[in-house]
């Protein structure tokens, strides 16, 4: 039996002796593909045998062994147009006719052996297709999230990595599928190739010389081409590797922002760049052969040292991106966790509560609204309104104070994605929100908006000054207020817009109440003014326990994934209440304000471990809408402006 080391560092010797097994009974069909996926899911299933395959999010591709076993958490950033390879492909010994049937999947280039040529006339050759995404880590992905996936699997993976090598060699009896693609149009230059790889003179020297150009092919690439290459991350600062991930089956599942975890073989072939090199030198490119532009050759096979290959074997949605809690809720391992876990909330509720009351300088109302929105989630669509969502504004903060800053670094210890907006004329006027597609390298070109279902987005309007909003400028806080209102963003295709639905949770920090829409405002009413704003955060992050932090994380996240429904007799009982509320204030009580109580219910329910409404909890509701409409109309007087 095939030992770890087989199918965790050469994986391609498990596919070779499955395919080697169905070649020798005459049948390569498409048989032989679903037993390496029944093998591989197999293997993964054993002994928490995820954490042995080691993670590019984790380890940099540099000390990751060419050709073996590798996972990436990460987010579909683009689409590329699906591709055609020889799945099948059959080479021929010139001198004594022997032929051997070859696989292509799970290849970047066509193997042959030294004597061999491949037979591009075969009968037997199969060509197939395969979807490419080009995948980028988790934009705002919390520094939590990593270190925990990082320290869990640290051991097991340890066992995968190899120190960085000089010594891999590309063969020069290999061909990329495209160039294979070309011979068979233009057989002279198959003749070509083979007799300028075959014993001239420089043929001992020639791997040794395209080995150095490989290994410093960024340098070459980001030399010779203007501008530098751009790995498309959607926020600023990101870090990380991008990467090409090759799809074989039922690509038509995902879709551009869904969070993929993926496991595949990974390709970083030096023979690559050195392929798409000699495409993109104009000397050697026909115009009327070269249906791509230079750009979108550069753009879509960028050298493998930077954007790396994974030829996808077992691919899935994540339903969340929190590594304390089980990858799938709905297996009987994770139900024991969750009903666990579930024993203890209201502590766990109780202690979060305090936490985040005196991060909001002792305003336990304030408090109480900001647990509602961070386990708010958009849970169903009706025509084009997005149900559940819960977009809080915190207003009263102080002026181009700490204070937001130092929110936002709590929230980004809670959640497992979150970014910081801050709402200045110069980010409004120059940033770029909304996605583009590039027409001329063929690309979607991300923006800050481009991010994955569930994160945290914090809106730091107290940043805001006098100043004049240029047309870009205006275009951006309208696309914030479509995706506030309804949960999507419009991205540019120049000749049209495409919608893309989201669910990113918006929280608005502002002086007064916000430029931008909301479905919830709450004043901030301080009881405690720290002398040293900044020393009374940091001590609120030391104080607490990381047992109890990642308690909080937990929270959070099970929450939002807990089914939730209300009975027919509570249904009958809140409308008769909310006639009642019509009836002794007519003028205050709207359709708006029984969708946002209803809203405030279902969230306060959920953060009690309560999957269906009580009258309990909707009265609690009613309670705490009075205790903030309340304080909205003391500020309204105190102010003599309207919130």
């Amino acid at each position: 039996m095939p030992c770890v080391a087989d199918w965790l560092n050469s994986p391609f010797s498990i596919v070779q002796g499955i395919f080697a097994c169905f070649v020798a009974q005459n049948t390569p069909n498409s048989d032989w593909e679903k037993k390496v996926t029944d093998y591989f899911k197999e293997k993964l299933k054993e002994n928490n045998a995820t954490n042995w395959v080691p993670s590019l999010n984790d380890v940099p591709v540099h000390y990751l062994k060419p050709n073996s076993l590798v996972k990436f958490r990460c987010m579909v950033q683009d689409m590329f147009d699906p591709e055609f390879y020889m799945g099948v492909y059959e080479t021929v010994d010139p001198n004594t006719n022997a032929r051997v049937l070859h696989f292509g999947k799970y290849r970047d280039v066509a193997e042959c052996g030294p004597q061999q040529e491949i037979d591009m006339n075969s009968s037997q050759t199969v060509t197939l297709e395969r979807q490419t995404f080009y995948c980028v880590p988790v934009p705002g992905e919390s520094a939590w999230v990593k270190e925990i996936s990082f320290f869990s699997e640290l051991v097991l993976a340890s066992q995968a990595r190899v120190s960085p090598s000089t010594s891999y060699t590309p063969s020069r009896h290999k061909r990329s599928y495209e160039e294979d693609e070309d011979m068979e149009q233009h057989p002279s230059k198959q003749k070509e190739q083979h007799m300028g790889s075959g014993g001239d003179s420089h043929g001992c020297g020639e791997p040794k010389r395209l080995e150095t150009e490989a290994s410093a092919g960024h340098h070459l690439i980001s030399a010779n081409c203007s501008p530098p290459l751009d790995l498309n991350f959607p926020l600023p600062g990101e870090k990380g590797p991008a990467c090409l991930v090759k799809v074989y089956e039922s690509w038509d599942t995902f879709k551009v922002n869904d969070v993929l975890e993926v496991y595949g073989i990974l390709s970083v072939d030096p023979v690559l760049s050195i392929v798409n090199n000699e495409e993109r030198d104009s000397s050697t490119l026909d115009p009327m052969e070269c249906m791509d532009t230079a750009e979108e050759q550069r753009v879509h096979s960028p050298p493998s040292s930077l954007v790396p290959r994974i030829h996808v074997i077992l691919a899935h949605k994540l339903q969340h991106l929190n590594p304390l809690l089980p990858a799938c809720l709905n297996e009987e391992e994770s139900k024991t966790f969750v009903s666990n876990f579930m024993a203890e909330l209201s502590p766990v509720r109780a202690e979060l509560l305090g936490f985040l009351t005196h991060a909001l300088l002792g305003d336990s109302l304030a408090a109480e609204y900001l647990i509602l929105h961070l386990i708010s989630t958009v849970y169903a669509r009706r025509d084009v309104l997005p149900l559940g969502k819960f977009t809080v504004n915190l207003s009263g903060c102080p002026r181009n104070s700490i204070f937001t800053e130092h929110i936002y670094r709590i929230i980004q210890q809670l959640v497992p994605a979150s970014y910081r907006l801050q709402m200045t004329i110069e980010n409004m006027n120059h940033s770029r929100f909304i996605p583009r597609k590039d027409y001329t390298a063929n690309r979607l070109v991300s923006g800050i908006l481009q991010l994955a279902s569930n994160t945290s987005l914090v809106i730091d309007e107290t940043q805001l000054e006098q100043g004049q909003l240029d047309t870009k400028g205006v275009h951006n806080v309208k696309a914030l207020g479509n995706l506030i209102t309804w949960q999507k963003v419009d991205y540019d295709f120049s000749y049209h817009q495409m919608e893309f639905p989201c669910n990113i949770n918006v929280l608005i920090t502002s002086e007064g109440r916000s430029l931008l829409p909301s479905d919830c405002q709450v004043q901030l009413q301080p009881q405690i003014i720290p002398p040293n704003m900044e020393e009374y955060m940091n001590s609120l992050l030391t104080a607490v326990l990381p047992s109890v932090l990642n308690k909080f994380r937990i929270y959070l996240t099970l929450l939002r994934l807990l089914d939730y429904s209300i009975s027919d007799e509570v249904t009958k009982a809140v409308e008769e209440d909310f006639v009642e509320m019509r009836k002794n204030d007519p003028e205050s009580i709207t359709a708006d304000d029984l969708h946002r109580t209803l809203l405030v219910a279902r969230f306060l329910s959920l953060s009690a471990g309560q999957t269906t409404l009580s009258r309990e909890r909707w009265l609690r509701a009613k309670q705490l809408e009075a205790l903030r409409k309340a304080r909205l109309q003391q500020q309204k007087c105190v102010n003599g402006n309207e919130l």
